[in-house]
């Protein structure tokens, strides 16, 4: 079973995380992410939010960039990211979904939760997903 998701449904949730975010005490001079599933989100939102750094796969993290991932599912993606960064405390996780029905960290800001325990396709992953069924 999959959950699909629209171009048009990521660009909303896009906006209203960008909302959040711009809500918060602090800026963020860059955005750090992970090649897959991160890179597609973090270029969105850092359109959004005119950041111009994105830093990708890196071994340490500073707490000032914000974090961008496509789908915080298991919760091994954070528990991996956490490890990395300088002031584990201060990070901001953001993901476009978050897997309903998980505990989720304090530092966890999210756009929407999954609908059940489908797989979430997105746009940049359909050919993927495709694969992975034959």
């Amino acid at each position: 079973m999959s959950q699909e998701v629209s171009w048009s449904e990521i660009e909303t949730i896009v906006k209203r995380l960008s909302r959040e975010i711009s809500k918060l005490p602090q800026t963020f001079p860059s955005i750090t992410t992970v090649s897959r599933g991160g890179l597609i989100p973090a270029r969105l939102i850092a359109d959004q939010l005119d950041i111009k750094k994105i830093f990708v796969d890196k071994k340490k993290i500073n707490s000032n960039s914000l974090f961008v991932d496509d789908i915080f599912d298991t919760g091994d993606t954070f528990n991996e990211i956490i490890k990395r960064v300088d002031i584990p405390s201060k990070l901001i996780f953001v993901t476009l979904f978050a897997r309903r029905g998980k505990q989720y960290p304090k530092q966890l800001l999210y756009g929407k939760k999954t609908n059940n325990n489908a797989y979430v396709v997105f746009p940049w992953d359909k050919l993927e997903f495709e694969r992975s069924k034959k």
